[in-house]
C-alpha cells in the first residue's frame, strides 16, 4: 500500500517538473531568459526547456501592435492659449532583450515622452495653426517618438491627436464665427439663387415675347400669301374669260346685248342712281337690227 503512494506521489513531482521545465511559446510572443541572474537567450513560438534553479524567464513580450490611449495632457501654444490635448500612439516591439533591459516602464516612459513632445510641437504654433494641422503634428511626433524609443527595442509605427479641447471662452469665440460664417455663406447663396431666378424669368420672357412676334409676323404672311394668291387667280380668271371671250369673237350686236343685260341687273331697283348712255337710241337702233336678223333666220 506505502509502495503505490511513494509511486504516485513520485509520478506527481515528475509531471511537475516536467510542466514547469518544458516551457511552450505562443504565437506572436516571446520570451526573455536568464541563466543565473544574466541576459541568456530570446525564445521564439514553439517548445524549450527550461533548466530548474537556473534559468529563469525574465519577461514575457508580445509582438503584436499595441494601440495606447494616452490622457489628455495640458500644452500652451505659441500666442499663450491653454488647451487639453489627448494622443493615440501605435507601437510595436521589435527588440524583446532591449524592450526588457532598455528603459524601466517602457509604457509609462511612451506616455511622458509623447506629452513633452507634445509641448513642444504646440508650442511652436498657434491657435489657429494648432487646430488645422493635425496631420503635421500627428507626422513629426511619429518621427520623434520612433528615433527615441528606437533603443528600447520599439517601432512607433502611428500618431495621431486624439482630441484638441480649447478653453471655453475660445470653443464661444469660435462658434460665433463659425455661425456668422455660415450666415454669410447662406446669405451668398441666396442672393445668388435669387439673381438666378430673375435671370431665368427675364430670359423667360424675352423668349416668349421673341415667340409671340415670331407667330404674328409668320400668320401676317400668311394671310398676305393668301390674298395674293386669291387675288391672283381671280385676275388669272378674267384674263382667261377676256381670252375665251376674244377666240370667240363675239358681233356687235352679241355685245351691246350683254351691255343692256348690265343695264337692267342695275336697274333691278336696289341701286340709287341710274346712269342712262348717251348714244342709248344708237344702241336700241342695233338691237331692232339685231332682232331683225334673227326673224329673217327664223323664216328662212
Amino acid at each position: 500500500m506505502k509502495t503505490i503512494f511513494l509511486v504516485i506521489v513520485l509520478f506527481v513531482v515528475l509531471a511537475a517538473i516536467l510542466i514547469y521545465i518544458v516551457r511552450i511559446v505562443p504565437q506572436a510572443e516571446s520570451y526573455v531568459i536568464e541563466r543565473l541572474g544574466a541576459y541568456h537567450t530570446t525564445w521564439s513560438t514553439g517548445p524549450h526547456v527550461l533548466i530548474p534553479f537556473i534559468d529563469r524567464v525574465a519577461n514575457k513580450v508580445t509582438l503584436k501592435e499595441i494601440v495606447k490611449d494616452f490622457a489628455p495632457q495640458p500644452v500652451i501654444t505659441k500666442d499663450n492659449v491653454t488647451m487639453q490635448i489627448d494622443t493615440v500612439v501605435y507601437f510595436q516591439i521589435t527588440d524583446p532583450k532591449l524592450y526588457t533591459y532598455g528603459v524601466v516602464g517602457p509604457i509609462t516612459a511612451i506616455e511622458n515622452l509623447t506629452a513633452t513632445t507634445l509641448r513642444n510641437l504646440i508650442g511652436e504654433l498657434e491657435l489657429d495653426q494648432t487646430l488645422t494641422s493635425r496631420d503635421i503634428i500627428n507626422t513629426k511626433m511619429r518621427a520623434i517618438l520612433d528615433e527615441a524609443t528606437d533603443p528600447w527595442g520599439i517601432k512607433v509605427g502611428r500618431v495621431e491627436v486624439k482630441n484638441i479641447i480649447p478653453p471655453r471662452d475660445i470653443q464661444e469665440a469660435m462658434e460665433k464665427q463659425m455661425r456668422a460664417e455660415r450666415e454669410r455663406r447662406e446669405a451668398i447663396l441666396r442672393a445668388e439663387g435669387d439673381k438666378r431666378s430673375a435671370i431665368l424669368t427675364a430670359e423667360g420672357e424675352k423668349e416668349a415675347m421673341v415667340l409671340r412676334a415670331t407667330a404674328k409676323k409668320e400668320a401676317m404672311i400668311a394671310e398676305a400669301q393668301g390674298e395674293a394668291e386669291a387675288t391672283l387667280k381671280r385676275y388669272e380668271a378674267q384674263a382667261k374669260g377676256i381670252q375665251m371671250i376674244k377666240e370667240a369673237d363675239p358681233s356687235s350686236a352679241y355685245l351691246t346685248l350683254k351691255g343692256l343685260e348690265t343695264y337692267a341687273q342695275i336697274a333691278d331697283g336696289k341701286a340709287t342712281k341710274l346712269v342712262v348712255p348717251s348714244n342709248l337710241q344708237d344702241m336700241a337702233s342695233i338691237l331692232t337690227s339685231a332682232e331683225s336678223f334673227l326673224h329673217s333666220d327664223g323664216k328662212e
